[in-house]
């Protein structure tokens, strides 16, 4: 275990410290000891390389100390860092579920690098699609019906904070099962939704972040929009 530093003998700042030597400053102001993740076990398998997993490490620590201090990711933690706001809404909840991949209630560390590739540029236009359809088949039962859709929709139009008629949701509806329910049975299955999406490339938009292409030590600002400062995300 690392020797105990009181915290007004540190000199550094935390922001000239790359995430791995945080870490140990951290353990070392704070008495605990610290056990880093497997960085490159963590990172097979993604578009991430070892040191951008090390920068996503540092994002997860600020978000997972945001409200409840457990290096864990609460749902709470979720909706005020990433979508800026506290409020029950299906789609956030959703994206929630999907990084959540244990379904235990909780994200840790290797589900939100795994879940966050997904929406690497380089990431397999599959994976996009398959997360895509995981999040509009509420049901879990393989297919996306049309009141899931729906469903869907209205939250997104929620989040967005857009305000259309519910002629117009019925519309978006009923043109994308015109286009996606190529088997006429009131259902999209996944071999539907595939062909859909890469006919209409439009749907899967908002599955790729470009800045995740060009991670820096220091994650871009502007993805946290959280109220809670600086100071107090700061294990």
């Amino acid at each position: 275990m690392m020797g105990c530093l009181p915290t007004k003998q540190v000199g550094r700042s935390t922001h000239s410290l790359n995430p791995r030597e945080a870490v140990a400053l951290a353990a070392e102001t704070s008495c605990e000891n610290v056990d880093l993740p497997d960085f490159v076990n963590i990172a097979t398998g993604t578009p991430f390389t070892v040191n951008e997993v090390e920068a996503l490490y540092d994002l997860f620590r600020k978000l997972s100390n945001s409200i409840i201090k457990d290096g864990l990711i609460h749902k709470e933690e979720f909706h005020l860092a990433l979508f800026r706001n506290k409020k029950t809404n299906l789609f956030v909840d959703r994206v929630f579920d999907l990084f959540d991949q244990k379904g235990n209630g909780v994200i840790e560390f290797d589900e939100f690098v795994r879940s966050l590739s997904v929406f690497h540029p380089d990431a397999p236009e599959e994976q996009k699609a398959g997360f895509a359809f995981k999040l509009y088949d509420l049901r879990q039962t393989g297919f996306i019906e049309r009141h899931e859709l729906k469903e869907m929709v209205l939250a997104l139009l929620d989040e967005s904070d857009l305000n259309i008629t519910s002629d117009a949701v019925e519309m978006i509806v009923d043109r994308t099962f015109d286009q996606a329910d190529t088997k006429g049975d009131e259902r999209i299955d996944q071999e539907e939704w595939n062909e859909f999406v890469k006919n209409n490339p439009y749907v899967l938009r908002n599955m790729t972040l470009p800045y995740l292409k060009d991670l820096t030590m220091i994650f871009p600002s502007f993805v946290i929009h959280s109220e809670v400062s600086e100071a107090d995300m700061v294990a």
